[in-house]
C-alpha cells in the first residue's frame, strides 16, 4: 500500500496515518483556528465601511418589481399559475428523480453533464446527493430569470436594475459557495484532514488585515511581482512631478526618433503599467521601439488631501501641464496625445477646451477604449441611478475620497462569478494561494478617486451626458463634444463590458474631425488593447464609412488577423514629423526625479 509524502492516504483512498499523528495534526489545527479567529475578530473591529446605500438597491426598486408582476398576475392569472405548476411539477419530479438515483445509485449519462464550468467536478453528475444539489439550483435559477423576464410594465430602466441585482441573488446563491455543497472543497478537506480549511481561513484573514476589514479576496500573489524588477521595467525617468502626476519619459530604443513626442495619459482610475506589464506584452517599450519619443503620464493615488481635486485640476495640471513640459522638454511644437478610459473621455474635454482658447498643442489624438457619450449606460446602469449616485456622493462627503475598494467591488460585481467567487472558492475553501499572474496583480493595485472629481464624473458626464448635449461647463468655457476636430484614431474592443464600442463609435460619431479612424479588436477592455503583435492573437475590423450606425460600419467592415498597433502607428508615422536625433530623458531644466516607474505609482489605495 502507497503513501503519499505526508503519509495519509493508501490506493484505497484509506487513511494510513497514525491515530496519534492525526490526533496531533487536529489538536494543531485547533490552535491555529484559535489564533485565526481572535486576528479575525481584531482585523473586523477595524472596519470603516462605506455607505450602507452602496450595498444594494433602494427597496423600492423591490416594491416596484413586485407591484408589476403581482398586476401581471391579475390581469392574467393563467400565465402565473401556469408558471407556478410547472415549477412545482419540476420540482417534485426532480426530488423523485433524486430519491431513484440515491436507492439505486445509478451514475448520470455522460451526454449529461452540466457546461457550466463551475460544476465542472464530475459529482455533479454522477453523485445523487451533488445532482440533486445542482438541477435544483438551476430549476431555482431559471424560475427567478422567467419570472423577471415576465415583467412587461417596468421602466426599461428600472428593468435593467432589476435583471442585474436579481442575477447577483442567483450567482451569490449557488452551491460552489458553500462548503457543505462544493465537492471540490470537500474532496480537499478530506484528502488534507482539514488542513486546507485552515489554510483557507489564513487566507481570509490575511485578506481582512490587508484591507482593514473590508472582503476583498487578492487575485494575485502580491509577493510575487516589485515594480521596477520583475513588473513595470521599461527604463525612464521621472522628469516632472506635481501634485497631481508624475511625467515619465522613456529612454529612446532607437538612434533617431520622431521630430513629434507621444504623450499617454493612463485612467486614473487604475495604475498605467497596464501598458507596462512586462518586456512581453509591454506598449510602452513597443512605442519606443518603433522611434518614438514617449511620454507617460503616472497619477497621484488620491488621499483626503485631494478631496476637492476636481476635472479642472486633472486638464490644467495633468493635460495641460504634461503637453507643456513634453515639448518644453523636446523642443517640439506639437504632441501627439493618447487617452486611455476614462483618460479619453478627459481628453476629448481636453481638446474642447484647446479649440476654445486656440491652442494647437495637440496634433493627432488617439483614444483607447473611451467613452463620450454616455446617452446609453449599458452594464452601469444600475449603479448611474439617483439612489446609488447619492450614496457616492454621501461616500466621498464622508471620507473625502472615493475608496479604490468600492469601485473595485462594483467593477467585479459585473462579472462576480470570475471576479469574486471562483477566486474566493480557491483562496478561503481550497485554501490555495493566489496565482503569480502580473495582470491580476494590476488589477488588486487599484486607485482612490478624489471626491469633487468623482461628482462631477457621475453627474455631469454620466447622468446629465452633457458634454454630448447642452455642454460641459469647465475652467469657465462650456464644452462641447463636436468641438473636437483634431485628427483622431479610436481604438475599442468588441467584447468590452466598460466602454462598450458601439457606445465609443456612437460618440466619436459626433466630433467633427475631418481625419478619423476607428478600429474594433477582437476581445475586451484589457485584452483588447495590451495585445502585442509577437502575440498574433487577437484580431481586429476597419471601416472608413462612418455615414450609417455602428451595425453598419460593423457589417460593412474588413476583418484583419493579428494586433492593430502597427496600423496604429502606420496612421502615427505620418503624422509625428521628421526624424531626429534620440532624446535622453529630461534636459538641465528637468533633472531626473526618479526612475521608472517613478513614485506615485507605489502609493497603495486606501480602505
Amino acid at each position: 500500500m502507497a503513501t503519499d509524502q505526508s503519509g495519509n492516504a493508501g490506493k484505497d483512498g484509506e487513511n494510513t496515518s497514525d491515530p496519534g499523528e492525526i490526533r496531533d495534526r487536529m489538536t494543531a489545527n485547533l490552535a491555529r483556528v484559535e489564533e485565526l479567529s481572535q486576528r479575525f475578530i481584531a482585523a473586523l473591529a477595524r472596519r470603516n465601511p462605506p455607505n450602507a446605500v452602496l450595498n444594494s438597491p433602494g427597496q423600492d426598486l423591490f416594491a416596484k418589481a413586485a407591484a408589476s408582476y403581482w398586476s401581471e398576475a391579475i390581469e392574467n392569472p393563467a400565465k402565473l399559475y401556469e408558471h407556478q405548476v410547472s415549477y412545482w411539477s419540476e420540482s417534485v419530479r426532480h426530488f423523485v428523480e433524486a430519491q431513484r438515483l440515491m436507492l439505486t445509485g445509478e451514475a448520470a449519462p455522460q451526454d449529461d453533464a452540466p457546461k457550466d464550468k463551475r460544476f465542472a467536478n464530475p459529482l455533479w453528475s454522477t453523485h445523487p446527493y451533488f445532482r440533486y444539489i445542482r438541477e435544483q439550483y438551476e430549476l431555482n435559477a431559471n424560475a427567478v430569470t422567467d419570472a423577471i423576464g415576465e415583467i412587461d410594465d417596468l421602466d426599461p430602466v428600472e428593468k435593467k436594475r432589476l435583471d442585474y441585482f436579481s442575477r447577483q441573488i442567483v450567482d451569490m446563491l449557488a452551491p460552489t459557495n458553500f462548503l457543505g455543497t462544493n465537492p471540490d472543497a470537500l474532496e480537499k478537506a478530506v484528502e488534507t484532514d482539514g488542513e486546507s480549511l485552515v489554510k483557507g481561513l489564513e487566507n481570509l484573514v490575511a485578506d481582512l488585515e490587508a484591507n482593514d476589514g473590508e472582503m476583498v479576496v487578492r487575485l494575485a500573489d502580491e509577493n510575487a511581482f516589485s515594480l521596477g524588477e520583475n513588473i513595470a521595467t521599461t527604463p525612464g525617468k521621472v522628469v516632472f512631478r506635481n501634485e497631481l502626476m508624475e511625467l515619465i519619459q522613456y529612454a529612446p530604443a532607437t538612434d533617431e526618433v520622431h521630430e513629434i513626442p507621444i504623450v499617454i495619459f493612463p485612467p486614473w482610475i487604475n495604475k498605467f503599467y497596464i501598458l507596462d506589464l512586462k518586456a512581453q506584452n509591454s506598449m510602452i517599450k513597443w512605442i519606443t521601439e518603433q522611434g518614438y519619443t514617449l511620454f507617460v503620464v503616472s497619477w497621484v493615488n488620491p488621499d483626503t488631501s485631494h478631496a476637492d481635486i476636481g476635472l479642472e485640476q486633472y486638464v490644467e495640471d495633468g493635460y495641460m501641464t504634461a503637453i507643456r513640459e513634453a515639448k518644453a522638454i523636446t523642443g517640439a511644437a506639437k504632441v501627439n496625445a493618447v487617452g486611455y478610459c476614462i483618460a479619453g473621455t478627459t481628453l476629448a474635454l481636453t481638446l474642447a477646451l484647446m479649440k476654445s482658447r486656440g491652442d494647437t498643442s495637440i496634433n493627432s489624438a488617439t483614444f483607447f477604449t473611451a467613452l463620450t457619450d454616455f446617452s446609453n449606460q449599458g452594464e452601469f446602469t444600475p449603479f448611474l441611478q439617483d439612489d446609488f449616485v447619492n450614496g457616492i456622493e454621501a461616500e466621498i462627503d464622508a471620507q473625502g475620497i472615493l475608496r479604490s475598494f468600492i469601485l473595485g467591488r462594483t467593477m467585479s460585481f459585473l462579472r462576480s462569478n470570475d471576479l469574486i467567487y471562483s477566486p474566493a472558492i480557491r483562496s478561503y475553501m481550497m485554501g490555495e494561494a493566489p496565482p503569480a499572474f502580473d495582470l491580476l496583480y494590476w488589477n488588486g493595485d487599484g486607485a482612490n478617486l478624489p471626491g469633487r472629481m468623482t461628482r462631477q464624473y457621475l453627474r455631469g458626464l454620466c447622468q446629465k451626458n452633457a458634454f454630448a448635449g447642452e455642454g460641459f461647463d469647465l475652467l469657465g468655457q462650456t464644452l462641447k463634444l463636436s468641438d473636437v476636430d483634431v485628427p483622431l484614431m479610436a481604438i475599442t474592443c468588441e467584447t468590452d463590458h466598460i466602454a462598450p464600442w458601439k457606445d465609443c463609435f456612437r460618440g466619436m460619431s459626433q466630433t467633427k474631425s475631418k481625419d478619423r479612424t476607428f478600429i474594433v479588436s477582437q476581445s475586451g477592455h484589457i485584452a483588447g488593447i495590451v495585445n502585442p503583435p509577437s502575440k498574433k492573437k487577437y484580431g481586429h475590423y476597419t471601416n472608413g464609412d462612418w455615414s450609417g450606425g455602428a451595425d453598419d460600419w460593423k457589417e460593412a467592415a474588413t476583418f484583419h488577423e493579428g494586433s492593430w498597433w502597427p496600423r496604429w502607428e502606420a496612421w502615427l508615422r505620418p503624422r509625428s514629423g521628421e526624424m531626429v536625433p534620440a532624446r535622453e530623458p529630461g534636459d538641465s531644466d528637468h533633472p531626473a526625479l526618479a526612475d521608472a516607474p517613478g513614485e506615485y505609482v507605489r502609493r497603495r489605495a486606501s480602505r
